[in-house]
């Protein structure tokens, strides 16, 4: 009514108050939050991953997740703590994750982070140059045999000892190599819940073989043989080619650098060792590494299920090989495949439709080796 903005007492301002958000007084509280975490880098979660010391109530997660999936007969879903780097670099005490325009201390400076790298919008890459953690006897014995680089070994407290056991202790207290005796819980906790047998041995990164070294050191043998992966993805496949390929006489194995398994801890293991002895190299291209091959005399075989050659009739086995190993999925690539101066097929009685990489590379080189033997 007319004259009430005159009178004592009346309203200012609006009586709606600060609208709450990211607008509104709430505003700063909302500042710097980011991204959420993924699993294997949050502490608390049952897929953590990272090199800090493993909460007791993660431990206990996914201890319990380790024992429902053996029920039900599955792999567990859980991380493998100390594989992926979650710290930030040395200095200053542990910070508070900050964003962007974020500030801690005076002076409105950055505050120095250092432990878990918890902080939202930040993933991190374990680094290649990283050291590998080598576990299981008969890959430790024979990694120790072949002089090969070590910076420790851990065992666990209690473990039983025997012949390899005595030989791994012995063997790294000559060479100089420490042994630091952990406990179980310890060790399970540094790989990840792998079966390790009770025994460690950290390794730098795996020292690949010049392919051209490779490939002239295998030209000197009486009968040359190399294996070749096209794209398996699967370290423990690796593993057990090169497991293979020492078994029956292969000079050498030689992968893609990229969208391929390298040498990792798992295909050491896999492998029971043979990684020691057998030479590995990675080529940046795997078509050319296969026509330098060509050019060096060797035949080029690839392994393909609708291959026009029966394996049981490879006249070519017994001179200098290289026998190509496809993907677990699909095989051969287009490119490997018309590189390949024959392909070969395992004769299978059954419908399956094909074998697993690391057991078709088994099957064909036990009957390269056979036929060999017969030959030569």
């Amino acid at each position: 009514m007319a004259g009430n903005s005159q009178r004592r007492g009346r309203r200012l301002t609006s009586k709606a108050g600060a609208p709450k958000g990211s607008g509104g007084k709430n505003k700063d509280s909302l500042a710097g939050r980011g991204r959420t975490l993924p699993a294997d880098e949050r502490p608390w979660h049952k897929g953590y991953s990272g090199t800090e010391k493993l909460p007791q109530r993660t431990a206990w997660k996914q201890d319990k997740e380790r024992r429902v999936a053996a029920e039900e007969g599955r792999a567990p879903k859980i991380g493998q703590p100390g594989t992926k780097d979650t710290t930030w670099g040395k200095g200053g005490g542990r910070g508070v994750p900050m964003g962007r325009g974020a500030t801690g201390g005076r002076g409105g400076k950055p505050t120095a982070r250092s432990g878990p790298r918890v902080s939202p919008g930040r993933k991190s890459n374990p680094s290649k140059d990283a050291p590998e953690l080598l576990v299981g006897r008969n890959p430790v014995l024979e990694a120790l045999r072949a002089q090969v680089p070590a910076t420790a070994l851990y065992t666990a407290q209690g473990i039983d000892v025997d012949e390899r056991t005595k030989e791994i202790i012995r063997t790294a207290a000559d060479r100089g190599i420490a042994n630091l005796e952990i406990s179980r819980a310890e060790l399970d906790r540094m790989t990840g819940g792998v079966l390790h047998q009770g025994v460690g041995l950290q390794v730098p990164p795996f020292a690949y073989q010049p392919f051209e070294d490779m490939v002239a050191a295998s030209l000197e043998q009486q009968a040359p043989l190399l294996v070749a992966l096209d794209g398996v993805t699967d370290p423990r496949n690796l593993g057990a080619v090169i497991r293979s390929a020492a078994a029956f006489g292969a000079q050498g194995v030689f992968v893609p650098e990229r969208r391929a398994a390298g040498i990792t801890a798992t295909a050491w293991r896999t492998s029971a060792g043979a990684a020691a002895r057998v030479p590995v190299a990675q080529v940046t291209n795997l078509t050319r590494s296969l026509k330098a091959c060509r050019d060096a005399g060797f035949m080029v075989v690839g392994l393909d299920a609708d291959g026009d050659t029966d394996l049981y009739d490879l006249e070519a086995a017994v001179g200098p090989l290289v026998v190509v190993v496809g993907s677990e999925g699909r095989g051969l690539s287009r490119l490997v495949g018309e590189t390949c101066d024959l392909t070969v097929s395992i004769p299978m009685i059954s419908e399956v439709e094909s074998l697993n990489a690391s057991v078709a590379a088994a099957v064909a080189l036990a009957e390269v080796a056979r036929r060999r033997s017969v030959e030569l």
